[in-house]
């Protein structure tokens, strides 16, 4: 067993995700700037730091295997990454147009288009991929009165009632969701777009509220909205982050392969038992494991049970490398999203040459494709082979190919991808309340939680961080 010294308060952080990662970093920079008598401990069960976050260094080609880049709109990475003292190496996404394909037929994505919510209504009303009565229907959201519904509600069902079913199946819903995977009809309002129910109480309509969202951000003197809504990575991939977190964590004990089975709690302390036989007392924790496994630490207490009604989705992606001539020149899109309503395996796919030339060596391009969501995730337990065959055949339907790939990269992931149901903010809220009685000085984090984008992560684990810290010296 570990014991904690006399003299120093230890913190176990289990999980090297991002969130455990920027926990730990965290820590031990209030440590050292307050002097703060700490002992941080950072437990992982693999056999590297990072978590979904991996990058593929492969022939001068950079691929991501997980998420492959992030929009900073609170500055939460900013402040990371300068902490980090890697400014130096974020890269925003070159610009370009995006389409939704819609029945085999691409349609650039309205101008003025913020979550697939429009704001320029001559864009919209421009565009063929909604019928005029779609538009019609749409443009109700101008003088629709406010929704009456107090409590939670299914995110398709708010938007669906303001602009239509057309508009929402052939624009938002592609646009909204991205690569989440996630099922519009049963996503939480409240948990994944709460900014929309505020919209709508200030402005009545969502397309006036966008607009004028749009407008203050046009007038912010710090950044423009092309940077303020862009795409942000690393010129070497996004593990840049993960290598700089781990290399900076020289106070801290970073202990890898190896697995939290259970927490008990001793006197003031909590004691975690490992699959090595051995076990770690501490004074605090920061639980920054999926919500299932750390739903599972607590098995002898019954702790956190309602976590296990946050179901998890299965994705796939698949990076292809081409020659350059393989490509269609009359496409010059940066990349496309697929309605759920068209008869396509892959959900997306992005033109990385184009959006991160850096990514490619000259004369060469990258596809970047996703397959998989909620209630069509069969196709993610085929074979390498067969999955490339089928995303070929989708890509082929839109934009002819030239030949094969030079190499594929399959990445399954599988009960990853954490679904926000109805109900999600108050089932968190309980677990969270639940495990505070039990143990006072442990933190529930991650993206099963509050975000699942990294900056929603490391915003989580600054937090607990420091509500931990008052706890513990104050």
């Amino acid at each position: 067993m570990i014991d904690v010294t006399e003299q120093k308060q230890r913190v176990a952080v289990i999980g090297g995700g991002i969130t455990g990662l920027a926990a730990a970093f965290y820590l031990q920079k209030e440590a050292k700037e307050k002097k703060l008598p700490l002992e941080i401990v950072l437990i992982e069960s693999s056999h590297r730091l990072g978590g979904k976050i991996q990058t593929v260094r492969k022939e001068n080609f950079v691929i991501e295997r997980g998420p492959n880049s992030f929009i900073d709109n609170n500055n939460s990475m900013a402040r990371l990454v300068k902490d980090l003292g890697i400014e130096d190496q974020l890269i925003r996404s070159e610009a370009g147009q995006t389409y939704i394909t819609v029945n085999e037929k691409l349609y650039p994505v309205p101008a003025g288009s913020i979550l697939g919510i429009p704001t320029k209504l001559s864009s919209f009303l421009a565009s063929d991929i909604v019928s005029w009565s779609g538009k019609l229907r749409a443009t109700c959201d101008l003088w629709f009165p406010r929704s009456r519904i107090q409590e939670d509600q299914p995110l398709g069902k708010f938007i669906r009632r303001r602009f239509g079913k057309e508009t929402v199946e052939n624009i938002i819903e592609p646009l909204l969701l991205g690569v989440s995977a996630g099922d519009i009809e049963q996503l939480s309002l409240e948990a994944t777009f709460p900014e929309l129910i505020e919209m709508e109480k200030e402005y009545r309509s969502l397309m006036t509220g966008m607009k004028k969202a749009l407008s203050e951000i046009s007038h912010d003197d710090s950044k423009g909205i092309e940077e303020q809504r862009s795409f942000q990575t690393f010129i070497n991939g996004l593990e840049t982050l993960i290598e700089a977190l781990e290399g900076q964590l020289i106070d801290t004990t970073i202990l890898k392969s190896v697995k939290v089975e259970s927490i008990a709690k001793t006197a003031h302390q909590v004691t975690l038992s490992l699959n090595n036989k051995s076990s770690i007392t501490a004074d605090a924790v920061i639980l920054a494991t999926p919500h299932l496994i750390s739903q599972k630490m607590f098995a002898k207490q019954g702790l956190l049970q309602g976590l296990q009604d946050i179901p998890l989705t299965t994705v796939a992606s698949v990076s292809m490398a081409f020659p350059i001539e393989a490509m269609n020149e009359s496409f010059t899109g940066t990349g496309l999203t697929v309605a759920r309503n068209s008869d396509f395996s892959i959900t997306s796919c992005s033109w990385a040459h184009r959006k991160w030339p850096s990514f490619v060596p000259a004369g060469y391009a990258l596809l970047e494709v996703y397959v998989g969501r909620s209630g069509d995730e069969a196709i993610v337990e085929l074979s390498d082979s067969e999955i490339e065959k089928i995303v070929l055949q989708d890509l082929n339907r839109v934009i002819p190919l030239k030949g094969s790939p030079l190499f594929t990269v399959v990445s399954r992931w599988k009960e990853a991808m954490p679904q926000y149901k109805v109900g999600h903010a108050q089932r968190v809220e309980l677990a969270k309340q639940e495990l505070n009685e039990h143990f006072p000085t442990m933190k529930l984090v991650g993206s099963s939680y509050e975000g699942t984008s990294l900056p929603n992560c490391v915003d989580q684990a600054r937090n607990a961080v420091d509500e931990l810290l008052i706890k513990l010296f104050e």
